[in-house]
């Protein structure tokens, strides 16, 4: 009986020997097989290997796209107002062994804070350097992929690759909300005066142009009508002088009516003259003569 349990014993410890010389690498994973502490061999194809019971360390790895999500971090761009960025990264590991040598036991919850710090400081330094007018733009896809290539350089150092790094958000400090909106509006408000006394002085300039137009076109129409009128009374007294020409009498005639019909308008008009007057030549009846 005794027989039979020792060697049911040692059936018991050859298996678990054998059990734990084996171990499987999956396809999501690499994986380090370490020599008392030091890096013997890098396994990044999944499959089925063998180990040392007891000597041997196996260290594994995720092979996929890890997350990483940084805290709010405010920046100050070229033209000082500060933002609020919110910003996140995806990465992995490129190179267990650098990994293992960058990080030690920590394995990946100890690298995230050091790419967390990465990413703050080139975050810092792309986004200082440019105003915050282009971090709000379209332009901002420029900077990510900046930000991403120098994080990624950085990163080399972790044996971690960045593949992408992305600006979630980026506003305005709460507390800076209310002065930015007014020096914004007052901005506008600057605007529209200087576009309302533009707009008055373009018409000041039309309303000038337009009074001297008026000026001179008058001018040169009443000097028109001057020299019409001029030529109209030349030829009214050559008319008038080669007709008294011709009948000098009838003309006296005719200059005595039209002061008969000056002096005489009115219903109340009094005339104090002499019957012999000159005045009254042509009134005088020739009747019988």
């Amino acid at each position: 009986m005794r027989k039979s349990q020792m060697a049911m014993g040692l059936v018991v410890l050859v298996v678990a020997g054998l059990l734990n010389a084996v171990y499987i690498v999956d396809e999501r994973e690499k994986a380090l097989r370490l020599w008392f502490g030091e890096v013997q061999i890098t396994i990044e194809e999944p499959g089925l290997y063998f180990k040392i019971p007891f000597l041997h360390e196996i260290v594994k790895y995720d092979d996929r796209i890890l997350p990483l999500e940084t805290a709010q971090l405010e920046v100050t761009p070229a033209d000082d107002r500060r933002l609020v960025v919110d910003a996140f990264a995806r990465w992995r590991i490129s190179d267990p062994k650098q990994f293992r040598k960058a990080v030690g036991a920590s394995s990946i919850a100890g690298a995230r804070p050091r790419l967390e710090r990465i990413l703050n400081a080139e975050l810092r330094e792309v986004l200082g350097s440019v105003d915050s007018g282009t971090i709000l733009s379209a332009d901002r896809a420029a900077l990510m992929v900046k930000i991403r290539n120098q994080a990624r350089a950085q990163a080399v150092a972790l044996g971690v690759e960045i593949i992408d790094v992305r600006i979630k958000r980026a506003d305005l400090p709460e507390q800076n909300l209310t002065e930015t909106f007014e020096r914004m509006r007052s901005e506008r408000e600057r605007e529209a005066a200087d576009e309302i006394a533009r707009g008055e002085e373009a018409a000041q300039i039309v309303r000038a142009l337009a009074d001297r137009t008026v000026v001179e076109k008058v001018s040169e129409a009443e000097k028109l009508a001057e020299g019409t009128r001029g030529q109209a009374d030349a030829q009214r007294n050559a008319i008038l002088a080669d007709a008294f020409g011709r009948d000098p009498e009838f003309f006296a005639f005719y200059r005595s009516l039209s002061a008969y019909e000056a002096a005489l308008q009115g219903s109340n008009s009094s005339m104090v003259i002499t019957p012999d007057s000159e005045f009254f030549t042509y009134l005088k009846s020739n009747i019988g003569e």
